[in-house]
């Protein structure tokens, strides 16, 4: 199915017990504040500056502290479809996005992103 999709974001997931300190780290390191999301306050974020990608903190409930992408899409049917093709597994659906593994076992996310905002400019163009 014809699509776009980008690798768009990098997503730190912390335990509460650490999140703070985590957060405080990330903006010192990325050099701006990472503002918590109204929609979903178990996250912290930002646009990076000269970059087209995004940081998130994600406050966790449980395990250990581990990194994550997300892969948005203009489809997210084609492209859990594609990724599966590919050697990705479904692991389950959380919000509007669908929560997947690679071959290697690592999880990621596809999310889909609102219409007209990938483009043939600042994404893949999947037939």
């Amino acid at each position: 199915m014809t699509h776009h999709s980008r690798l768009s974001v990098v997503v730190i997931d912390v335990p509460p017990v650490d999140h703070d300190r985590e957060l405080e780290f990330w903006q010192a390191a990325v050099g701006q504040p990472l503002t918590q999301l109204e929609r979903f306050p178990e996250y912290h974020g930002a646009e990076l500056a000269g970059s087209r990608g995004e940081l998130l903190v994600q406050r966790i409930g449980a395990g250990p502290a581990r990194m994550h992408v997300d892969i948005h899409t203009d489809d997210l049917a084609a492209e859990v479809a594609r990724l599966e093709a590919l050697g990705a597994e479904r692991v389950g659906a959380e919000h509007s996005w669908q929560v997947m593994r690679d071959p290697a076992g690592l999880l990621f996310c596809v999310v889909p992103d609102l219409p007209g905002t990938l483009t043939a400019d600042n994404s893949h163009h999947w037939d």
